[in-house]
């Protein structure tokens, strides 16, 4: 597929690439509940799983082992296998002429590789040449808060701190949250297996693999991806970011500084009429975004807007969202959708 083609106006062939995980479920829901245009639907993912059957739209489909000849005839693959995997299988899909909407990091930062959240640079995926990357979910959260603000006024410097859920790391994880947690309310020691410490009434720095300068690598992503995503290549941004015992749905404080003043009133009006964002501020009642507020929804939610009292070009404030759908699924299939209307 070339970078000016688009779907034609038909079903199409679709393949899940990691059906079985977290965000693979949560893709086959998306694309019974949105309609998205299927005539054959392919489970792909690893031996190990290959054989089961999952629920789609009233029927039951194989889980197939993925392979050379797994995309033939494949108009477009969502990829949620991890990197590995969709560099592994990157060749074989462009050969068949599919499109791959990549949930990984492997192809991200790759210049000829579109990086798109489609509130924010729509036009991006005009350029693709097979492949569009879906940003990392962190990322995609905190560019639809920023965006709208950065269209009103340039932005000098973010600093944001990650309040991250145990479905970050996927259903592993997030199951074993729950064993856990019941273990430490029995009074026994947790031990975890799928993260490095257990999340049980614990938190701890986000376990992804420490750069040189100390940032983990979560962080640098949210550093280059909301550059390249906002076509901002020089703006200052500083993450910090931490997992929380919280199922689903990451949260994140972020502290903006812009060139020149922003007064808080207008903010809250460009917010509160920005694509996929929802305002839940209620002062008076101390009543701001929750993880629970956003869980198994579609917008992302931003509240407790106000002036940084240290700088008087700086706004604060705080949003949560669902790291699944948002911040992976949703996202992805609003990408494929944008391609269904460009034709």
């Amino acid at each position: 597929m070339t970078s000016t083609t688009f779907f034609p106006d038909r079903p199409l062939t679709v393949a899940v690439l990691g059906s079985t995980g977290a965000v693979g479920q949560e893709l086959l829901q998306l694309l019974a509940d949105r309609s998205f245009p299927v005539k054959e639907l392919r489970l792909l993912a690893s031996a190990r799983t290959a054989g089961n059957t999952q629920s789609w739209n009233g029927s039951r489909l194989t889980v197939q082992e993925v392979g050379d000849a797994s995309f033939e005839g494949v108009d477009l693959v969502f990829a949620s296998a991890g990197g590995s995997i969709s560099r592994r299988w990157q060749e074989s899909i462009k050969l068949a002429g599919a499109v791959m909407i990549d949930n990984s990091s492997a192809f991200r930062l790759d210049s000829d590789v579109p990086l798109v959240v489609p509130e924010v640079n729509p036009a991006s995926v005009e350029t693709h040449q097979g492949v569009i990357a879906n940003p990392n979910c962190t990322t995609i959260l905190l560019t639809l808060a920023l965006a709208p603000l950065a269209r009103h006024r340039k932005i000098r410097r973010v600093i944001v701190s990650t309040y991250q859920s145990a479905s970050g790391a996927g259903a592993r994880a997030m199951e074993e949250l729950k064993e856990l947690t019941k273990e430490v309310l029995e009074g026994k020691d947790p031990k975890s297996e799928v993260l490095p410490y257990s999340l049980a009434f614990n938190l701890f720095l986000h376990n992804s693999s420490l750069q040189e300068n100390i940032y983990c690598e979560e962080e640098m992503k949210m550093l280059n991806e909301t550059r390249k995503i906002m076509n901002l290549p020089s703006l200052g941004l500083s993450a910090t970011c931490v997992r929380v015992p919280v199922l689903r749905a990451h949260s994140e404080s972020v502290n903006v500084e812009f060139e020149q003043p922003f007064c808080v009133t207008e903010a809250r009006k460009v917010l509160s009429n920005a694509k996929g964002v929802q305002l839940i501020e209620d002062i008076q009642s101390n009543r701001f975004p929750m993880p629970s507020d956003v869980a198994g929804k579609d917008l992302v939610a931003v509240g407790r807007i106000r002036q940084d009292i240290t700088n008087a070009n700086a706004l604060e404030f705080w949003l949560c969202g669902d790291q699944i759908r948002k911040g992976a699924a949703l996202n992805a299939i609003q990408i494929a959708e944008l391609l269904l209307r460009s034709e």
